[in-house]
């Protein structure tokens, strides 16, 4: 049975029917003290424990990271669909945050931070973790947790944050919402699980409304491609009847399912393309609003050049950009042993912002294939 939920807000927790599968209210203390100890990591508080006292002497100035307040949010009315302030924030060019690593696997904090302050530096108005370029498929828990409270309180404001969750059940994913609002996030992205097509509308329903007691929600599509058009088309359907608190997607299909989606939300939802600026512009007649940006993590002249083209809807000159650098970035990067990952985190090390290691069994580039990708950019004109 589907939850019900009052419209007059997404965060109305006494007006949600349902338990989300948990049998009781999610807590925000839940979600690390339920989590695997790793290493001697114990909750401080309820909400961190030693990974971040790691993170903080981590950080290679030896400054002190400034917690972002931790003020109670008034509750926001999404009856009316996505606020202008947030489509607002989630238009034009955003980068997804990839965690940095050492050679030794543990994760590089400074990088990090480093990575975060370049976001700000090329007028990113939001950073987004995401399952996949996060790499949250190679983090515990409690890394996850650890991560995504470095990077609210290091942002502290100066740029919208959407954290994201694994591929928890729904209760554990609640949690994990409820924690990230508690940090100070302004949104979380939810990835069901979805292994043999175990989800159904009625259970998605439920897990996204699970999410939003908490935050604005931005719903991913990654694991619909796996689905029938017709699942997808119903749930979005549903999701704006019964659960005002979703209000943004990024977009992983890239097909004509993505088209019908975007057409049929984008009067509610902020609508944003993922991978390539080639497919913003599929997306472009059906109202897309932002798109996730590479170049927004090492050269993001060419991530405005392509959005000030857009603005003045001059298609020439964006598809020019497209053709000139979106283009041969991803043909190459794509090629790479460990696909484009691996490529975009060599890419940190060329900078000198990071290294290039990922975590076993991911593959990190080799010092032969690391200077193949510096020689490419350079010819490129893309460093």
């Amino acid at each position: 049975m589907h939850c019900t939920k009052n419209n007059q807000s997404a965060n109305n927790t006494s007006n949600h029917s349902c338990d989300n599968g948990v049998g009781k209210r999610t807590s925000r203390r839940g979600f690390l003290r339920a989590s695997t100890t790793m290493a001697g990591l114990a909750a401080a508080g309820g909400f961190i424990g030693t990974d971040e006292a790691t993170a903080r002497a981590a950080d290679a100035g030896g400054k002190k990271s400034t917690a972002r307040r931790r003020s109670v949010r008034p509750k926001r009315d999404f009856s009316g669909g996505c606020p202008a302030d947030i489509r607002a924030r989630l238009s034009g060019p955003w980068p997804s945050i990839r965690t940095p690593f050492k050679k030794d696997g543990e994760i590089d904090y400074g990088a990090l931070r480093a990575q975060l302050d370049f976001a700000v530096e090329a007028k990113a108005k939001a950073v987004v973790l995401t399952w996949g370029d996060s790499l949250f498929s190679i983090l515990t828990d409690d890394e996850i947790a650890a991560v995504t409270k470095v990077v609210v309180e290091h942002i502290n404001g100066r740029a919208y944050v959407v954290a994201a969750t694994d591929r928890w059940w729904t209760g554990r994913a609640a949690e994990f919402s409820a924690y990230c609002a508690e940090l100070g996030a302004d949104m979380v992205m939810g990835l069901p699980p979805d292994w043999a097509a175990s989800t159904t509308v009625d259970t998605l329903v439920d897990y996204y409304a699970a999410l939003a007691e908490h935050l604005p929600v931005m719903m991913v599509t990654n694991y619909l491609g796996r689905r029938p058009a017709a699942l997808s088309l119903e749930l979005c359907d549903r999701l704006m009847k019964e659960v005002p608190g979703v209000v943004a997607v990024k977009d992983d299909l890239c097909n004509d399912t993505a088209c019908k989606m975007c057409m049929k939300t984008h009067d509610r939802w902020v609508f944003s393309a993922g991978g390539q600026k080639k497919n913003h512009m599929l997306l472009m007649p059906y109202g897309v609003d932002g798109y996730l940006s590479t170049f927004m993590t090492f050269n993001p002249k060419i991530s405005w050049r392509y959005w000030d083209a857009i603005k003045a809807n001059d298609m020439h000159m964006a598809m020019a950009v497209v053709r000139e650098f979106d283009m041969p970035f991803f043909d190459h990067i794509i090629g790479y042993e460990g696909s484009f990952d691996a490529a975009i985190h060599g890419i940190d090390e060329i900078l000198g912002r990071g290294q290039r290691w990922r975590r076993m069994p991911y593959h990190s580039l080799t010092d032969k294939q690391l200077a193949e990708l510096k020689d490419f950019l350079q010819k490129h004109k893309m460093i």
